[in-house]
């Protein structure tokens, strides 16, 4: 079994065991949790492959299995479901035992700030392959949230979001190398900023917001009412 095999396997086995936890009861979820995550697959799954075509980035055959579909590493296929649904369980654990009537008034103003941040990033690297696309999607993301759906949900997506960062960073970490010789995945340095925190491209954090945003919209989209 690959590292990142071992990585996907750990991140998944806890929130799934504990999907079934009465409060949070995230199990109930799964019918729209599985549509968003399965477009969100669709999405990612084709960028991944043309970044791979386009060698944007690569993936280390000394921590991946040499199967491969679509010249990704099985791994990475799993990546697209694993991380969504742990990073959208903390976001079921805040619906279920926090209110957001403290924080929610304020989400407009981060709704903003990460629109002008995807916008300046766009406007200054457009050049950068990585980093054109990433702040691109995001933004139409962001956009659609704020002027289309307006989503009384974001107060609980951006709590999820900062803390889900957390693990996010733990796992992508450990992919880009804080704990080996090479990193599992390599990004071509010619289509990024450059700016990493630790061994994290600075591009990732808003590939987090989006691989979250965009399962979450659906979700809440076509969840059941009292679900």
């Amino acid at each position: 079994m690959s590292l990142y095999a071992w990585l996907m396997a750990i991140s998944f086995i806890g929130p799934l065991a504990l999907s079934f936890d009465k409060k949070v009861a995230f199990y109930k979820w799964w019918p729209s949790l599985f549509l968003g995550i399965g477009l969100n697959l669709i999405l990612f799954i084709l960028w991944d492959w043309w970044f791979a075509k386009t060698v944007v980035w690569s993936f280390n055959p000394s921590y991946v299995w040499e199967i491969r579909w679509l010249e990704l590493p099985l791994e990475e296929w799993s990546f697209f479901v694993v991380v969504p649904y742990a990073s959208i369980f903390i976001y079921a654990c805040f619906k279920a035992y926090f209110s957001d009537r403290w924080w929610n008034p304020k989400v407009i103003y981060l709704n903003y700030f990460f629109i002008a941040w995807c916008l300046l990033n766009i406007l200054f690297f457009w050049d950068k392959t990585y980093t054109l696309v990433n702040f691109s999607l995001a933004l139409i993301l962001l956009l659609v949230q704020q002027f289309v759906i307006k989503g009384q949900y974001m107060g609980y997506f951006w709590a999820a979001y900062f803390i889900h960062l957390i693990p996010f960073f733990i796992v992508n970490g450990i992919l880009t190398g804080a704990i080996t010789p090479e990193p599992v995945v390599k990004y071509n340095p010619n289509e990024i900023i450059g700016i990493r925190l630790y061994t994290i491209p600075l591009e990732d954090t808003i590939y987090a917001l989006t691989c979250l945003l965009l399962p979450i919209t659906v979700l809440e989209y076509f969840k059941k009412p009292g679900v």
